[in-house]
């Protein structure tokens, strides 16, 4: 008998999960919230790793794809002090490991890797109830409903599908980023764009940090690091313009051509507060559910979020293939090495998050990249 696969969430990691089903002739329809594919910006640069991201892609049978869609140069990354000192600097020569990309380009490419109608839009799910035999009525926003024989949660961090399988909730670390961006930066901003270089830039102190990143047509995606409360923060009013007066005046010994990322910046900022699970979350096997990506290991951002989800979907559809007819097996094997792989990709993402903020910085990032 058919095995109705339900994937929530059509991000990285769900999609790759179909995409290497779909390769090995098992079918999987994935429901997304959103209305369509382009119903949201998808973010910045990914640098997709060569020990597991490049490797979810491979499994994929998309390489090839991949490969036309790296932005070459994109792994230079610099070091400063708040004064705009250059305290380390890389080139990009193309061994990095870490090649970046789009991430909008990289789920668009999987997008259209699947047969039309795997991704069902605008079916954003409400509820998961458990019918027996690890069968599950999935309700939708829309008032439709399905019934699966294997539930998969690529929700992200805040998750519908995880409560079917833990307590957990994310917790704020302490920590937010407001995201900024320059655009034609090397004409309308050329002091910042100088001090950005051509990849990555980290800009340190004080527990606080200004990261950016260059993207295609000179644009420059930037993200002001404070450890702030969140009774702080909800004092700011981030639709407002007072909002980038407030955030500057956090750097006001800073370089002004760093801290042009905030006053002289071509968007409103926006708030993105970061959230965790614990660092060795698991759960006991429960029939017909696990999840992917976030929702089974959200941690401070370390480059490896988008990584490890492809990772995981990839993992997990090699495990559906391996055990055929029998999901609680597979679902076993899964769990049983996305586990420690998750608790040591927690536990590094926690310790660089020191290294940036902690009091050393920013010669503690020096010392890392040295090394």
């Amino acid at each position: 008998m058919k095995t109705h696969i339900a994937i929530i969430g059509a991000g990285l990691g769900g999609l790759v999960l179909a995409r290497v089903l779909h390769l090995h002739g098992t079918a999987a329809t994935v429901y997304e919230g959103e209305a369509s594919a382009t119903a949201r910006a998808q973010g910045g640069l990914l640098d997709i790793h060569d020990f597991n991201g490049q490797l979810a892609l491979k499994a994929a049978g998309l390489y090839p794809q991949f490969e036309a869609l790296i932005q070459h140069g994109g792994q230079a990354s610099r070091v400063l002090d708040r004064h705009g000192q250059v305290l380390f600097e890389d080139a990009d020569d193309g061994s990095g490991g870490r090649p970046e990309v789009q991430r909008g380009e990289l789920r668009r490419m999987l997008l259209e890797s699947l047969p039309p109608g795997t991704v069902q839009w605008g079916r954003k799910l409400t509820q998961a109830t458990p019918l027996g035999d690890g069968r599950h009525r999935l309700e939708f926003a829309n008032g439709t409903s399905v019934v699966c024989d294997l539930l998969v949660g690529a929700d992200g961090a805040w998750s519908k599908v995880r409560p079917l399988l833990s307590d957990a909730t994310p917790v704020y670390t302490g920590t937010a980023l407001i995201e900024t961006w320059l655009h034609d930066s090397d004409r309308q901003h050329a002091a910042s764009a100088a001090i950005a270089g051509g990849g990555s830039m980290f800009a340190l102190g004080d527990g606080k940090g200004i990261l950016t990143h260059r993207e295609p047509n000179g644009v420059l995606h930037a993200y002001i690091a404070l450890q702030r409360s969140e009774e702080w923060l909800a004092r700011i009013d981030f639709s407002d313009t007072a909002a980038t007066a407030r955030i500057a005046a956090e750097f006001a010994s800073w370089a002004p051509a760093l801290t042009a990322f905030i006053t002289e910046a071509d968007s409103v900022p926006v708030l993105r507060k970061l959230h965790t699970l614990p660092p060795d979350h698991q759960w006991r096997r429960v029939p017909g559910v696990t999840l992917v990506g976030d929702a089974a290991h959200l941690m401070p951002p370390s480059g490896e979020g988008a990584n490890l989800a492809m990772y995981d979907g990839a993992e997990l559809a090699q495990a559906i293939v391996a055990h055929p007819g029998d999901i609680e097996a597979a679902l076993t094997a899964y769990e049983q090495t996305l586990f420690p792989r998750s608790a040591q990709a927690a536990a590094e993402a926690a310790e660089l998050h020191g290294i940036l903020y902690g009091e050393r910085a920013p010669y503690s990032l020096v010392e890392m990249f040295s090394a």
